[in-house]
């Protein structure tokens, strides 16, 4: 299993794109994996024959086997001797022989599969394993805990009288439905039917640092309102002139954040064991949502500007537009989802007026950037109409303190209140 991001720890094996004993060369497009950042589609390093060792869904390691290319005599210690199906359907259900688990070895099983396991308190030894070389995998734990109640006479909330941590007794319980998809089970409470989503690997990694994150950087907020009036003519005079892409408002914010960083270089620094790192790049991350449904909802990918400070208004605009499609269709990279030094997270689209948003670690701040919109606000005693936007600064207090934030908040007010110098 291949690192393919700075914190990745394991992956989960979604597609091979290479069936079990063909042929590959340097630079052929081998697999699909799931990390903790995106869908990431890794090239094979060698010529030769693939031998597949972990099967689609299987979820591993860094470091862990996962197929090899070129072994003089086409075997792979702990593979399956027949070739793994490598359609999603099939993968639930290898063409391997199962072998049942011994009491006292150590069991052969992904990390997922041992995950579910315990959550349910299944024994894993009581298992047989379909994966290679006899493996447990996610299809074989689900299947036993779905039998597992009619088994042992408990409900799915545990063992009779037991109650259930939500404090609603079940009336009935369900297996997956198949017209929700693998990872859903369904169990009928004094609530309704409850629906459980199995997270994506990217999902878990988003809630395990977003946690992290606020239990452990102390946030304070900063907001203020920003007269927009110069950047909506600015605007439209690019458009006027006939620029099909013409930097839009969080374009402007990316580039007024990243001569304030310049000018406040605490504003762009980490907290490390006591000390700051002040960093000499200034790398503005960008929040994109992903696509999502209603159930399984979708995800946050921050690709990063690097530089910001050095290119272009029209510059940061492409290089925004085009990371984003890339976040959408899955093409993005691991370099490009790296080396953040400051985070700009906009939901003016959504209509959204203000909030804000959780620091991204190990970034000292964040800024929250609301909609644009058309305010009434008193200028030299009348009330006018004016475009005003509300953005709001989440800080490290180990980094930044309140004197510290509100000047850096200020300038960017200023730069943005002021957007010609941001062409220059």
């Amino acid at each position: 299993m291949p690192r393919l991001s700075d914190t990745m720890e394991e992956g989960t094996i979604l597609r091979w794109l290479i069936a079990d004993g063909e042929a590959v060369h340097r630079g052929d497009e081998l697999v699909e994996i799931e990390t903790d950042k995106a869908t990431m589609i890794y090239e094979s390093d060698l010529d030769g024959a693939l031998r597949i060792v972990a099967a689609e869904g299987d979820t591993l390691p860094v470091g862990a086997v996962i197929a090899s290319v070129g072994s003089d005599d086409g075997s792979v210690p702990g593979a399956a001797p027949e070739p793994i199906a490598t359609t999603p359907q099939a993968a639930l259900a290898p063409e391997t022989t199962p072998v049942p688990q011994e009491e006292g070895e150590r069991v052969k099983a992904s990390p997922l599969a041992r995950r579910i396991a315990n959550e349910n308190d299944i024994d894993l030894h009581a298992l047989t394993g379909t994966g290679p070389g006899g493996r447990i995998v996610k299809a074989d734990v689900q299947a036993a805990t779905s039998t597992a109640p009619a088994e042992s006479g408990e409900t799915t909330a545990g063992a009779a009288g037991r109650p259930s941590d939500t404090g609603d007794a079940p009336t009935t319980a369900a297996a997956a439905s198949p017209s929700l998809g693998a990872g859903l089970a369904g169990v009928t409470t004094a609530k309704g039917e409850t629906t459980e989503v199995e997270l994506s690997r990217t999902q878990q990694t988003i809630a395990r640092r977003m946690a992290e994150s606020k239990a452990t950087i102390p946030h304070f907020a900063l907001q203020t309102d920003i007269d927009m009036e110069e950047c909506v003519a600015l605007r439209s005079e690019l458009k006027r002139l006939g620029q099909a892409d013409a930097p839009t408002y969080n374009d402007m914010v990316v580039k007024a954040c990243a001569l304030a960083l310049r000018e406040h270089p605490r504003a762009n620094s980490s907290y490390r064991d006591g000390r700051l790192q002040l960093h000499g790049r200034i790398n503005v991350g960008v929040a994109v949502a992903t696509e999502s449904d209603e159930l399984a909802g979708g995800a946050l990918i921050v690709p990063t500007v690097f530089d910001a400070d050095l290119k272009s208004l029209g510059e940061i605009a492409r290089e925004v537009r085009s990371l984003a499609a890339r976040v959408r269709d899955g093409s993005i990279t691991p370099p490009e989802l790296g080396g953040g030094t400051f985070t700009v997270s906009n939901l003016g689209m959504f209509g959204v007026t203000s909030f804000t948003a959780i620091i991204n670690p190990p970034q000292a701040a964040i800024l929250s950037v609301g909609a644009v919109q058309s305010r009434s606000v008193a200028r030299d005693g009348e009330i006018v109409v004016a475009q005003e936007m509300t953005v709001t600064l989440a800080c490290d207090h180990r980094i930044l303190y309140g004197a510290d934030a509100a000047r850096f908040l200020a300038r960017i007010r200023e730069l943005l209140e002021q957007p010609a110098s941001l062409t220059l």
